[in-house]
């Protein structure tokens, strides 16, 4: 656990600890390891939460002139092709609307079936395994920026 994480509290130090837990997992493309983190990381209040503010920040960084329809296109296929070669589970809709969540465009009001936590926990870290794997940046970096992206919001509220 990095060290930038003490100061959080104990749920928000799951989270942390969870999140990287399957993200590990994913990168070595291990099912058991994978299963039992994504079956925390569900149970986790507010995990969904910080894996999408993870992915936006993952996004802007891959992407620093914004994202086109293609681009958005591109990363749903290469995080759903890759995962499947592993995750024969992996749904492109629920990879989708993690996307579209963290772009800040998906209403699940207007969803006639939206993905639940436990969904959200088994997608989220496949895509961002994906995203980090093309960034080639470090998983810490992101999660400690998720969580200060979420403070500050929450402080503005």
């Amino acid at each position: 656990m990095s060290t930038t994480w003490r100061h959080l509290p104990a749920p928000a130090r799951e989270i942390a600890v969870t999140a990287t837990d399957a993200v590990v997992a994913a990168r070595e493309q291990d099912g058991e390891a994978y299963d039992v983190a994504v079956g925390r990381l569900a149970a986790a209040d507010r995990s969904g939460l910080v894996l999408g503010a993870v992915v936006r920040s993952l996004l802007e960084q891959g992407h620093p002139d914004g994202l086109a329809g293609d681009d958005v296109r591109q990363v749903l296929e290469r995080c759903v092709r890759g995962a499947a070669r592993w995750r024969t589970d992996v749904d492109p809709h629920v990879v989708l609307v993690l996307l579209a969540g963290a772009l800040g465009l998906y209403d699940p009001e207007a969803d006639e079936t939206p993905p639940g936590p436990a969904a959200i926990a088994a997608h989220g870290p496949l895509l961002v395994t994906d995203l980090l794997a093309t960034t080639g940046e470090p998983f810490d970096a992101h999660l400690a920026a998720a969580f200060a992206e979420i403070h500050r919001t929450e402080l503005h509220d």
